[in-house]
């Protein structure tokens, strides 16, 4: 299913990308002043080159500011590269407001083009080289330009987190479950609202959600297994594991690798083909390539980036040849019973699940959002789930797999890291520091919303599921994340 989120990493964090919001007009508002201190000047040096919007300035700063190891794992060019290309997303910024929270750490709101708040959190090593660590973005709002909660003790800060799950329930913002671990160990679990509003039946902490675009994750897991066995590269072609694929421009110049990074050119399946087919009839992953493949591609690859659920598809096609098995069945033999997850699958929507939440949505099709009553969501999501999303799970199960992927249970280290930190495994390189990394996944649609969070550094696992209308799950995984920030 659609994401409303996309994905940037530098080294040690999956950047949370920026989601389309409409905060309050700030531009009139001073402009602030980074700390000074050897970490402001380096984030105060960071802002200048990416105001200039140039891959050569952004190159020169990464340069200078990572530390020689960082830059064999990623060098400076590939960084500015990614960086460039999310400057074109928010334009020029300004600064609006600067926190130094923590030592080594400076914690940026910036406003960009169309109003766009965002918040920056830049991590820096010890002096005298106080080399840069990573970067990590997340949407921001009126909460973070009035500044970090205050600090507050680990009870302190889940009581917050279950207090404003409650209130969002009340509100009827939010009808869901919410889980809060660290490491394999939940610190708060909890259900709120009804998983069937014509049966009233209420959701339980255990209750299957539809996940929407977070089962990408999964397809990228199966193609890292799928690299370490040998069965396939990072720079093959679609051709050559999809030779009857319909567009040849794609299948002779179209990476995985550009798949996986949303540079493939292949555009999405939603549209007026998507509106106007039967629901009944996407079943298969392969049902959904109709839909896109024989378009013409929307850029050369690898000049752009644009999300592409039609991408994904591909993929779970290419895991489905190398593997020789259904995708659906690679799946569940080696991403989730590898994770203990035994209610996570894409269930099909005719048939009866047991604890499963019905979506409910005040969207029509995938246009405008009214103000009446929600209906079920059973026009507007296929009748399985596929490779780019719409498979469902619970909250217990994606902390199995959390840990399982941590423990290097589903890949070797190179490979884990791939996925946590985003560097590319290679012959002879080190995996690096391992205590970095961490995930930063949500996937949305009509009636589907879900977030899941982890964070190596602190250990800490979140994860929101909700069966309405983003951003129900979205803004409260937001607000969770800033006062979980806020552990002393």
């Amino acid at each position: 299913m659609s994401d409303r989120r996309r994905y940037l990493v530098l080294s040690f964090v999956a950047l949370l990308a920026l989601v389309p919001s409409n905060p309050a007009r700030t531009s009139d508002a001073p402009r602030a002043v980074l700390p000074d201190s050897p970490a402001g000047r380096r984030a105060a040096a960071f802002f200048d080159a990416y105001r200039s919007g140039t891959e050569e300035r952004l190159a020169a700063y990464f340069q200078g500011a990572m530390g020689p190891e960082a830059l064999k794992e990623r060098p400076a060019a590939e960084r500015a590269r990614r960086l460039a290309a999310l400057r074109g997303e928010t334009g020029d910024v300004e600064v609006r407001r600067a926190d130094a929270p923590a030592p080594g750490q400076v914690v940026v709101v910036t406003e960009g083009k169309g109003d766009r708040l965002v918040k920056w959190t830049l991590a820096f090593g010890p002096p005298p080289e106080t080399y840069l660590l990573g970067i990590a973005l997340d949407e921001a709002d009126a909460d973070d330009l009035a500044g970090p909660p205050p600090p507050m003790t680990e009870a302190e800060a889940l009581a917050a987190v279950e207090k404003a799950s409650s209130e969002a329930a009340a509100a009827d913002r939010f009808s869901g479950v919410v889980l809060v671990a660290r490491g394999d160990k939940p610190l708060l679990h909890r259900a709120w609202g009804l998983a069937s509003r014509e049966h009233e039946v209420p959701n339980r902490p255990d209750t299957k959600f539809n996940l929407g675009s977070i089962n990408k994750l999964f397809t990228k897991v199966a193609i890292g297994q799928l690299a370490e066995a040998g069965r396939l590269s990072l720079d093959d072609t679609i051709g050559k594991h999809l030779p009857d694929y319909p567009n040849a421009e794609a299948a002779q110049k179209v990476t995985i690798r550009q798949l996986l990074d949303m540079q493939s050119g292949i555009g999405d399946f939603f549209g007026p083909e998507y509106e106007a087919t039967p629901k009944d009839r996407l079943r298969r992953n392969a049902d959904f390539l109709p839909l896109f493949a024989g378009k013409p591609l929307l850029f050369p690859p690898g000049t752009d980036r644009r999300y592409s659920n039609g991408g994904y598809v591909v993929l779970g096609e290419i895991v489905a040849k190398a593997s020789g098995r259904d995708y659906h069945d690679y799946l569940r033999e080696n991403v989730y019973a590898r994770s203990g997850m035994t209610d996570t699958d894409s269930f099909e929507a005719d048939v009866p699940v047991p604890n499963l939440a019905e979506g409910y949505t005040r969207i029509r099709g995938f246009g405008e959002r009214t103000e009446g009553p929600r209906r079920r969501n059973v026009y507007t999501r296929p009748a399985r789930g596929s490779s780019a999303g719409g498979g469902y799970s619970t909250a217990p199960d994606l902390l199995r797999f959390a840990t399982a992927l941590l423990g290097d249970r589903l890949l070797k280290p190179p490979y884990t890291e791939w996925i946590l930190a985003r560097v590319e495994p290679a012959p002879g390189k080190p995996v690096g520091d391992r205590r970095r990394g961490g995930l930063g996944v949500a996937g949305g649609a009509p009636g589907i919303n879900a977030a899941f969070e982890v964070d190596r550094e602190t250990g800490l696992v979140l994860v929101v599921l909700a069966n309405d209308d983003p951003p129900a799950a979205e803004a409260l995984a937001k607000k969770a994340r800033r006062l979980l920030g806020a552990i002393r």
